[in-house]
């Protein structure tokens, strides 16, 4: 028997969802290195490889057959030739501008555990897609906004999420196209370095997300009364903000985000929360090239950095922070754990702790790969993000539900 890649489903699936690989047609207890490996938008390639031994019918299932010592993992780790991907350049991050196109991953099963590997016994290609069929994908200019509506299959209305990245610039449409895919109408919001947005602002103004706001809830296909907003790093500290200030937040899901107002100025009718400051002397250098942040910003719930404290206790959103114990760019779990212990002292309970071990700043949906090391807004310099492989593969694979379920429950 020819060897094959038997893979289900056989050739699309979407991103988020796990995908079954097994081989076929090998000789018995065979020795085998199987490759994975994508190019991304930029050109850049990311690969992962694992060795394995198939079983004495010559059968080879990740799901109960462990990876031997020797590539990018070991152990029974069934997704890991998708979550193990990396650059083949350092320090690249796999990001997904174009959610309409998938990515195209190739998989290689070659003799042996040599290096370099032994001839190719069997390959296939497998597209990891974005956007479920029947997911609309609407551009959107209102007003002062710019922004990427998706609108899921279905005529009844449907919660409303709105996605607020962190302080890269730019539209980031990833998280929010999966969503859609599991029943949400969902904005992915841009507020700066996109189209004739300011390229560099001195400031923000809350005034420009509350119009996104107001998009959302005179959509007819937004269930309401209320929307929810899903925020990343900086994105996580405005949502938070909204949530102070704005009415008709109902649910808000912070992805390793400050409780303070961080890197600019925020600005809401006659009231500006200033930035949390930067301790530039707590800023360690790891060697010439690489920092760790992760001491640099100011306590916020002591002075001076309680200038920029979002008051939390004036939200009536139900909370859900989600964080990752070994983020180096914002002491996210203790921003996490002191406001919920500062909300509970005000007599408030609507707040829950999602917290991850050895889990990197940047927690994106499952099978993402981990981004442990990238550029810090502040310097523009390579910075330590944190985390560990497995244990942040997990955490994305446990939380990206937890969300979806904490949305569904109070939208």
């Amino acid at each position: 028997m020819v060897p094959s890649v038997c893979l289900s489903p056989a050739t699309r699936s979407l991103f988020d969802e796990p995908l079954a690989i097994a081989v076929q047609g090998l000789g018995p207890r065979q020795q085998v290195t199987l490759w994975t490996s994508l190019w991304d938008e930029a050109g850049e390639l990311f690969q992962a490889c694992a060795r394995y031994q198939a079983g004495d019918d010559g059968g080879l299932d990740l799901t109960c057959c462990p990876a031997l010592p020797g590539g990018s993992f070991s152990g029974l780790e069934p997704m890991a030739l998708l979550w193990a991907l990396q650059p083949q350049k350092p320090f690249r991050r796999l990001v997904k501008r174009d959610v309409q196109t998938p990515f195209l991953l190739q998989l290689e099963v070659f003799e042996g555990h040599g290096e370099p590997p032994g001839r190719i016994l069997a390959q296939v290609q497998h597209e990891r897609a974005f956007l479920r069929d029947g997911v609309q994908r609407v551009p959107v200019r209102e007003g002062r906004i710019w922004t990427m509506l998706f609108l899921a299959p279905g005529e009844d209305p449907f919660p409303g999420i709105i996605n607020i990245h962190g302080y890269t610039g730019g539209l980031f449409e990833h998280r929010a196209s999966l969503l859609a895919n599991h029943g949400f109408v969902t904005l992915a919001l841009a507020y700066f370095k996109y189209e004739d947005l300011p390229q560099e602002p001195t400031e923000l103004h809350l005034e420009y997300f509350e119009e996104a706001v107001n998009y959302m809830l005179q959509h007819p296909q937004v269930k309401g009364p209320g929307v929810g907003l899903l925020g990343y790093s900086k994105g996580a500290d405005l949502s938070l903000s909204m949530a102070t200030f704005l009415k008709n937040i109902t649910a808000i899901a912070s992805l390793n985000g400050p409780v303070a107002n961080t890197v600019i100025p925020l600005c809401y009718k006659d009231k500006t929360i200033p930035p949390l400051p930067i301790d530039e002397q707590q800023v360690k250098v790891i060697d010439s090239n690489i920092l760790d942040f992760s001491k640099a910003f100011t306590d916020p719930f002591q002075a001076p950095g309680n200038q920029s404290l979002i008051p939390l206790e004036k939200a009536e959103a139900q909370l859900l922070f989600t964080v990752g114990q070994d983020d180096h760019v914002i002491k996210s779990e203790y921003h996490a754990t002191e406001a919920c212990k500062y909300l509970r002292a005000q007599g408030k309970e609507n707040f829950q702790i999602l917290s991850y071990p050895r889990t990197v700043h940047c927690i994106d949906p499952p099978f993402f790969p981990l981004y442990a090391i990238g550029k810090h807004l502040f310097p523009h310099k390579w910075a330590i993000w944190g985390g560990e492989l497995g244990a942040y593969s997990k955490a994305q694979v446990h939380a990206w539900p937890q969300i979806q379920d904490f949305f569904n429950k109070y939208l």
